[in-house]
């Protein structure tokens, strides 16, 4: 008797327990499970690749391309390819001439596939003397091309690769018009460095008359580009691909190694395609920031967007900043990017910024940014391979305590040869990053998103949506 008693005790007191409230610090459901499969990265991988994510927007569209896509594009495409100098190069009026043509020479040569591969990307690359990561990184994109029809192919495979994630927006960095019309145009002019007599210099030569017809040319190739995305993705179909249900916008980058003429025309050329195409959302500009004529000109370059925002009207800039670090430049280069393309240039989001501790009054910048939600674009992959940033040398702590807002992206997910999943993955295990910090994160990828504020709310309540569903299986 008293042994039965004994186990009646015991089974009330062990139900008691079960259905006690779990205590302030004890995690459950959804937390419960990404604390215990953080301890095995496979179990991680699955975990963060089912889990809804608002968006990725910090992507450029050329270098978010797979070599694989490029070779299958050029054998299709009867591209020729520079075996001695590992590129892809475009046939002229006698075809490759001297050259290969990609269908010939891939046919049956894995040594050389995967020679190209290696090349257009940072795939099992090793730094060696004379030549680093960085190098290695910004090398691939004169190795790289397509034929222009590809434009819509680019969109579609970057879209899916992200739908098959559950990215729900991808803000993607294009370049339009520049290397063959702008460039070309105005390369010779020679600018005084006065932005406002520099826009009239520019906009009355031959670049002010066709600007109409570049702007135009824009936004036909981008219609051209959605519906083949469109076609090749199957969407309204039975058929679809998860990347039908990614809204996809644009952002135009000027290159900010070329001439200062071109760089100022192309970033007028973007100012007046914003405005007539709402794909279009923002502008960047881009190419490494170490760049000798990108520091001697940086001035410059913001001068130039803080004279477009004030005198066509304000559009959202997103800028590479302070994607720098002590030994990649002279050190009077770290003090203060981030903090005139915020205050000159008009920067709504930071790329990078990963010099911010360098910068003179650092953390009043800081507080600046926090106050003025200037979100930070982080790129883990990126700062490792570029600058060799990695860990706790990165500056996130830096900006999460100081309250600026941040999200995760891919930056190059080609050439690194990478995913979104990936950069979370990384957050994770290399930032310690909470499963309701991620959530927050990807939830900004949306808050921060330069999209149309009626498109943002309906995209922030589909989010919501999923992770009812997806916290609902834990």
């Amino acid at each position: 008797m008293f042994k039965i008693k004994i186990i009646i005790v015991l089974g009330l007191a062990f139900l008691l327990a079960s259905c006690a409230p779990a205590k302030p610090d004890q995690k459950t459901g959804v937390e419960a499970r990404f604390e215990y499969v953080k301890e095995t990265d496979i179990l991680l991988r699955a975990f963060l690749q089912d889990m809804p994510k608002g968006g990725d927007l910090h992507n450029h569209l050329f270098g978010a391309v797979y070599a694989e896509d490029w070779l299958r594009w050029a054998e299709e495409d009867g591209m020729c390819i520079d075996a001695k100098a590992l590129a892809l190069r475009f046939p002229g009026h006698n075809g490759c001439d001297a050259l290969s043509t990609a269908k010939t020479v891939l046919l049956g040569d894995q040594v050389l596939r995967n020679q190209l591969i290696d090349k257009f990307s940072v795939r099992d690359f090793v730094p060696y003397s004379g030549w680093s990561a960085h190098d290695q990184f910004f090398q691939t994109f004169g190795a790289m091309a397509a034929m222009p029809s590809r434009f819509g192919d680019m969109v579609a495979q970057t879209a899916n690769l992200a739908g098959e994630q559950n990215v729900q927006y991808l803000e993607l960095l294009h370049t339009m018009e520049l290397f063959d019309t702008i460039l070309p145009m105005v390369g010779g002019i020679a600018l005084s460095g006065d932005a406002d007599a520099d826009y009239q210099t520019l906009m009355a030569s031959e670049f002010g008359q066709e600007l109409p017809n570049m702007v135009a040319r824009a936004k036909r190739d981008i219609d051209i580009a959605e519906a083949r995305k469109v076609d090749i993705l199957k969407c309204g179909t039975a058929q679809a691909m998860p990347g039908c249900d990614v809204t996809v916008r644009y952002l135009n980058q000027p290159v900010r190694t070329l001439p200062l003429s071109a760089v100022f025309a192309h970033t007028i050329f973007g100012w007046h395609l914003m405005e007539q195409d709402s794909r279009f959302v923002g502008t960047n500009l881009v190419a490494p920031e170490d760049d000798f004529i990108a520091l001697r000109d940086y001035d410059d370059h913001m001068e130039q967007i803080d004279y477009l925002y004030k005198s066509l009207g304000p559009r959202n800039v997103s800028l590479h900043a302070g994607e720098l670090w002590l030994g990649l430049v002279h050190p009077s280069e770290l003090r203060d990017h981030i903090q005139k393309a915020v205050k000159i240039g008009h920067a709504k989001r930071i790329g990078h910024g990963t010099d911010i501790i360098f910068e003179t009054n650092y953390k009043d910048l800081l507080k600046y940014m926090a106050e003025h939600e200037i979100m930070v674009e982080i790129n883990l992959t990126s700062s490792d391979a570029l600058l060799g940033i990695t860990g706790n040398e990165h500056p996130y702590l830096v900006y999460k305590n100081a309250g600026v807002p941040l999200s995760f992206s891919t930056d190059d997910e080609g050439v690194a040869r990478i995913d979104l999943t990936h950069e979370y993955m990384r957050a994770v295990k290399e930032l310690n990053v909470s499963y309701a910090e991620l959530k927050h994160y990807t939830y900004n990828g949306l808050r921060y998103a330069f999209i149309d504020a009626d498109k943002k709310a309906d995209m922030i309540k589909v989010l919501d949506v999923k992770f009812t569903a997806f916290e609902s299986q834990f």
